[in-house]
């Protein structure tokens, strides 16, 4: 610790000595011990600001990788289309669409009923009687012009309207008078308008009963699809090819037909990847920022942190999985005994089989994989293990169709007594290069849309099962973004937040301490100082009673200086 030295100027001269700015700078002397604890915690804030922007980086990689894992999400999008737009317009394609090609011919469009009572020439006029409506198979409803406050046409329509029938009622006023319109609230033949009975009447005029006209009786469409004779209530119609909604706008010429176009949604798919790409390249180079010095020459808050390689180890390792073909019922101990063998063909190749044991190798799992492998069958063998145990994964060493996997597997866990079956991944794609993505050198992303879009055309479910099937790419990295990011407690990110929070409330804990520890010590020093001050401008005065009181007794004028 320094040393700070004080200076009281002449004792005699009765000027003391500023106390505050001497209190002051022994305050700042012992405030030094702070400086490295402060010096760290602003590293470790630094680091935070760094670990946050990561953070929220991995989480909009996950958002895209969520949209491809998520069984209703972009690639269970639909599109549609049709051939005439005059006849049928489509309104909606949900995830159970799906994609193909439908006729439909519209013989006649939905009807909904609709009538109105007479007219009367002042519409303001009261009205008498009462009126009995239904629509369709519904409850009837009477309506009393005796019962209401306003007995004008007004009136009953604000009635009708608040009754429930299911009849929507306005009053139409042109040049030959006024009169009451009632619209059905459903279309089609179960919407009818009944009038059972009226006796509504110009109280005003003394006319006689406005009778009532149906204007349109209510009709089901008529349409076929795809050749088969079919009805709609509405001309909004659903579900009839499933999970299509389409509006019908007019009827077909006769001997013409409408091509509905269901078809996935590529535009949508390839949007997402390309977000995905984007998003991971913002990640890496974030991450390649951190290992270098910013703008000042000074090294960014994570340089050197092992925290950046386990990041950079697990999206390397993330990209790199290649997705399984299929795979084996897992084993919920690696080191399990098998016996058996599993038949392998590829393509249209010659079917191989392989014996657990084979080649000197262990019957074990380990050992099936790397007898399979030794055998060259044109597949790679692995096993995998997590939280539903240990289990082989075979890879077709040929991309798309040509390589697709015929297994037969009779391989049993002798320990279990399980056998351990064989199940196909539901895709010939084997990694992110046959979608059009490909590594570049410092760790970023290239994406041809070109490349996806013909994989989408051509093999479609593959790409389905490459993100979403169990064991899939898509799994695994979405994994993978989990537990290397802050949303997962255990998530490499999170864990070296928490360290970070740790640190820095051991650190605010001791700053706290040693502050209070000042500040008593600031207290003090005030008070002891104050006093020696005080002190020092009274010792003129002093002197000066010392000096008379010298002189009185020895006769001498002593200088009252001293």
């Amino acid at each position: 610790m320094g040393t700070v030295g004080l200076s009281f100027g002449s004792p005699t001269s009765g000027e003391g000595f500023d106390v505050s700015s001497t209190v002051a700078a022994i305050v700042s002397n012992l405030q030094n011990v702070e400086t490295p604890w402060k010096n760290q915690l602003t590293k470790l804030q630094n680091q935070d600001a760094a670990i946050s922007t990561l953070g929220s980086l991995f989480s909009n990689l996950s958002n895209d990788i969520s949209s491809l894992t998520d069984f209703q999400g972009i690639l269970a999008e639909k599109t549609g289309s049709s051939s005439d737009t005059n006849v049928l317009e489509l309104t909606a394609a949900t995830s159970s669409a799906t994609a193909g090609t439908h006729t439909v011919v519209v013989n006649s469009l939905a009807q909904t009923s609709s009538g109105y009572l007479a007219p009367i020439t002042n519409g303001a006029d009261t009205l008498s009687g009462s009126i009995t409506l239904q629509a369709g198979n519904g409850t009837a409803q009477t309506i009393d012009m005796s019962s209401l406050s306003n007995q004008t046409l007004a009136g009953l329509a604000a009635a009708i309207n608040s009754s429930g029938v299911g009849i929507t009622a306005s009053v139409l006023t042109d040049s030959s008078g006024s009169r009451l319109s009632l619209v059905s609230g459903s279309s089609g033949a179960n919407g009818n308008i009944t009038v059972s009975s009226n006796t509504i009447a110009d109280a005003t005029t003394s006319s006689g009963t406005l009778g009532y006209t149906s204007a349109v009786s209510g009709a089901d469409a008529s349409l076929t699809v795809d050749g088969v004779n079919l009805t709609s209530a509405s001309n909004t119609v659903s579900n009839l090819i499933p999970g299509i909604t389409f509006q019908l706008l007019g009827t077909s010429a006769a001997g013409s037909q409408v091509q509905v176009v269901i078809g996935n949604d590529n535009t949508g798919v390839e949007s997402t990847i390309n977000s995905f790409v984007s998003d991971y390249n913002a990640l890496i180079s974030a991450i390649n920022t951190q290992e270098g010095n910013d703008t000042s020459g000074n090294p960014e808050p994570l340089f050197g942190s092992p925290t950046l390689s386990l990041l950079q180890q697990e999206l390397l390792s993330g990209l790199n999985t290649q997705n399984p073909n299929g795979y084996l019922d897992p084993v919920s101990n690696a080191a399990d005994a098998l016996s058996g063998s599993i038949t392998v063909q590829v393509g249209g190749g010659t079917a191989q089989t392989v014996n657990v044991g084979d080649s000197s190798t262990p019957d074990t799992l380990a050992g099936l994989a790397q007898a399979i492998n030794t055998a060259n069958l044109g597949v790679t063998a692995n096993v995998v293990t997590n939280s539903t145990g240990s289990q082989l994964e075979l890879l077709s060493n040929t991309a798309g169709a040509a390589g697709a996997l015929q297994v037969t597997s009779s391989v049993t866990d002798t320990t279990t007594g399980s056998t351990l079956n064989y199940s196909n991944g539901g895709t010939d794609i084997g990694s992110l290069t046959a979608l059009g993505i490909s590594v570049n050198n410092d760790g970023s992303l290239t994406f041809d849309a070109s490349s996806l879009d013909a994989v989408l055309n051509s093999d479609y479910n593959s790409v389905v099962g490459f993100f979403q099937n169990a064991n899939s790419w898509g799994q695994s990295f979405s994994t993978m973004l989990t537990n290397a990011g802050t949303s997962s407690s255990t998530g490499i990110l999170k864990l070296a937040q928490n360290s970070n929070s740790s640190m820095e409330s051991t650190l605010n804990a001791e700053i706290s301490r040693e502050q209070s520890l000042i500040s008593a010590q600031q207290t003090s020093l005030t008070a002891e100082l104050s006093s020696a001050n005080e002190i020092l401008q009274q010792l003129p005065s002093q002197l000066q009673g010392v000096n008379e009181l010298y002189a009185a007794i020895t006769g001498y004028n002593q200088n009252t200086n001293g």
